[in-house]
């Protein structure tokens, strides 16, 4: 008697003491309604609606009305431009235009040129910078000064420099070499200046780059190539290097897009010049579209740049991912 009511006790306080656990419930009971999170997803796609908006305007639209123009037989008439039927007029003449041809060559030779300058330097840059101690920061702070220049601005400085009547590059070779050099006004020598003036601004970025994959490499890592007896040059090889792969990747990705659209050097540095020598296909795009009026043609242009692109890309993630799978399975 004592023992049952002592135990009904201490369950009616437990009761009010603690939450009581739901059971299993009927059979028939359901989960609890989701108008919660749906109400949730609704208010973000709100919230976030007028930026996709704006991505679509500025992005999305120009990319399909650019397709739309290089298919299409374009006319420039008093009241704007008259789209025709559907041709391929454009890229027949597209194709057979040998200028298109040597803006396409100069623009795959200075992509591949300064992005393996870029990459080498910077990997030098990052390896110095993470044997620093507190000097780093300056030195950091120091090298982001050439990137952090507007591009139009670093070109219009550096045309200065290579003027041949008062620039100081030019009166430097004139004092090394015993002659001033138009550095501006010959093929290889403009070339030359122009891989030059990319590499000088963007090491920077690639040497930040690679300096943050360094830092994530572990330290136990390096010892264990230590204990091994891998000297320095080993030790790169075979640790550094393969654990710099996937960020390597990025950086050589994100400069291999900025290099093959390269636009504000050569039309501030040199107009294309001399010649065609220097014009990049972004270049002859705007040419084509904004001095020529031939606006099916610079869509054309720009389509073809954009597939060639996309194309270098798409190659270039397939043989790192394949490098990466031989080494896992490895």
């Amino acid at each position: 008697m004592t023992s049952s009511l002592q135990s009904k006790t201490s369950t009616t306080s437990n009761r009010g003491r603690y939450p009581a656990t739901p059971g299993p419930g009927p059979a028939g009971a359901t989960a609890p309604p989701r108008s919660g999170a749906l109400r949730r997803a609704r208010t973000g796609w709100l919230f976030a609606s007028p930026a996709l908006l704006v991505v679509t305007l500025v992005t999305v639209f120009p990319v399909v009305f650019s397709l739309a123009l290089s298919f299409t037989d374009v006319r420039l008439q008093y009241g704007g431009i008259h789209l025709g039927s559907p041709t391929l007029v454009h890229y027949e003449a597209l194709l057979g235009n040998s200028e298109w041809y040597r803006a396409l060559a100069f623009t795959l030779g200075f992509t591949i040129i300064s992005v393996l300058l870029e990459l080498v330097l910077g990997t030098l840059v990052a390896l110095v910078l993470e044997r620093l101690g507190a000097a780093r920061g300056w030195l950091i702070a120091v090298l982001l000064l050439p990137w952090a220049l507007i591009n139009v601005v670093a070109a219009q400085l550096w045309s200065y420099l290579f003027n041949g009547t008062y620039g100081a590059v030019s009166w430097l070779c004139e004092q090394a070499l015993g002659s001033q050099p138009d550095i501006l006004g010959r093929p290889a020598p403009a070339i030359a200046a122009m891989v030059a003036v990319d590499v000088w601004k963007t090491t920077p970025f690639v040497a930040i780059v690679v300096l943050a994959g360094l830092m994530l490499i572990p330290a136990e890592v390096y010892e264990a190539a230590e204990l091994d007896g891998a000297g320095a040059w080993t030790t790169f090889w075979r640790v550094t290097l393969p654990q710099l792969k996937p960020i390597v990747a990025i950086a050589v990705l994100f400069r291999i897009l900025q290099a093959f659209g390269i636009f504000d050097l050569p039309f501030v540095l040199t107009q294309g010049g001399p010649g065609t020598a220097t014009q990049s296909v972004a270049m002859l795009g705007y040419r084509v579209l904004f001095q020529d009026l031939d606006f099916g043609g610079g869509a054309a242009v720009a389509v073809s740049t954009a597939a060639i692109v996309m194309v270098c890309c798409l190659v270039f993630l397939r043989v790192f991912r394949a490098q990466a799978d031989e080494e896992v399975q490895g």
